[in-house]
């Protein structure tokens, strides 16, 4: 656990159950204190409702309208630095994608992942 992530939340949106529980299961091992949506949907919701978000992880494909291009615009829209990290198996697309934000391709090894989120998350908080 890095104690410079604790009080750090995270949102974590995946449609696939097992593939979203092993993100959030590491995330929390991090340090990070987690919240997950399975739909876009969901997310926005979320982003809309609670105060703090520090970190997104997001799919691009989701099961309903809502891609995580949309999410990660609608995040950004409170803080323009806020930490991004995008894991799909779809191909990136650059204009889509936020600034400065990290683009998994999947299948994307949980300690890569963990490691991209950890130091966006540290940067976020040095600025």
């Amino acid at each position: 656990m890095d104690a410079s992530l604790k009080g750090r939340t995270a949102l974590v949106v995946e449609d696939d159950w097992i593939v979203r529980q092993s993100i959030v299961n590491e995330l929390q091992d991090a340090g990070f204190t987690v919240l997950e949506a399975a739909t876009g949907g969901g997310a926005l919701t979320i982003l809309r409702d609670r105060q703090t978000v520090d970190l997104l992880v997001t799919d691009i494909h989701l099961t309903d309208a809502v891609t995580g291009w949309d999410i990660a615009e609608a995040f950004r829209g409170t803080n323009a630095k806020l930490p991004v990290v995008y894991a799909s198996g779809n191909p990136s697309n650059d204009h889509r994608r936020v600034a400065g934000s990290i683009f998994l391709e999947k299948p994307v090894e949980l300690s890569k992942l963990v490691k991209a989120c950890r130091e966006l998350s540290i940067q976020s908080i040095s600025r």
